[in-house]
């Protein structure tokens, strides 16, 4: 009745968590893109669809999951999610009473040890299971998401995320979804300014912080609040940095 795909990479600090919360699943399939860690093999330990390729962005990754799922439904994990008892009994109550072909579930995201209830990041509703014959993944590179033929409901009980264990993981992960965003918008031929960069760095600080009030959440909140920013002004540095390397000039 139901596929569980999940995509991953050098996972091993989460993978064990997130595939025991869906190990009651009809088929879980997991497609790596060169581990150099455990993950492979902690993967294995619980399903014996464990695929190997190459990265080519988050959604065409997903998609080939999508594809190699066999049941009329599919829930799609991230490593680094879990399902908690209760949300598991809300999935299986929506798959047997089958009133829309997709369901989007709230996700509760921590930082740093901390759920983050402000600063956008609560609810943040994905669209995680769904008909396997009514939804694809778009090809984003970063930002993917499901796209779907039919009717969604809502889900009320929260799929756990554990976003950011440590300063480490944010510094990296700013690293990582900048350069992805970065050259999204160059192939979408976005220009801009070093300047640009400046600007949505500050403005992504007070949107945050002030307009979606993450200083309610406190130390963690400001963290947010800039490591947000951070993302943005890097993203557009290098978004820059792509436009000057294409054009010649220094």
């Amino acid at each position: 009745m139901l596929s569980v795909i999940i995509i991953t990479k050098n996972e091993e600090q989460h993978i064990q968590r997130c595939l025991e919360s869906v190990s009651w699943a009809d088929e879980i399939i997991v497609l790596d893109s060169g581990s150099q860690d455990n993950t492979v093999s902690l993967a294995k330990a619980y399903t014996a669809q464990v695929f190997s390729t190459d990265w080519p962005g988050f959604g065409l990754q997903k998609q080939r999951a999508l594809e190699k799922a066999q049941h009329d439904w599919v829930f799609s994990i991230d490593a680094d999610e879990y399902v908690s008892a209760e949300l598991r009994a809300q999935l299986q109550q929506a798959m047997v009473e089958a009133k829309f072909d997709g369901f989007e579930i709230p996700r509760l995201s921590s930082y740093c040890g901390r759920d983050i209830k402000h600063g956008g990041w609560w609810p943040d509703y994905v669209l995680r299971l769904f008909k396997r014959e009514k939804g694809h993944f778009s090809p984003e590179l970063v930002h993917e998401r499901v796209e779907l033929t039919g009717s969604i409901g809502q889900l009320t009980e929260p799929l756990l995320h554990e976003a950011f264990v440590s300063p480490e993981e944010v510094l990296h992960k700013i690293n990582s979804y900048s350069t992805l965003g970065a050259r999204k918008l160059h192939a979408e031929g976005k220009k801009v300014f070093i300047t640009h960069a400046l600007f949505k760095g500050v403005w992504t600080f007070i949107r945050t912080y002030f307009l979606k009030a993450s200083f309610l959440d406190g130390q963690h909140g400001l963290l947010l609040a800039i490591s947000n920013a951070e993302g943005a002004f890097y993203k557009y540095v290098k978004l820059w940095a792509l436009q000057n390397d294409m054009t010649g000039k220094s």
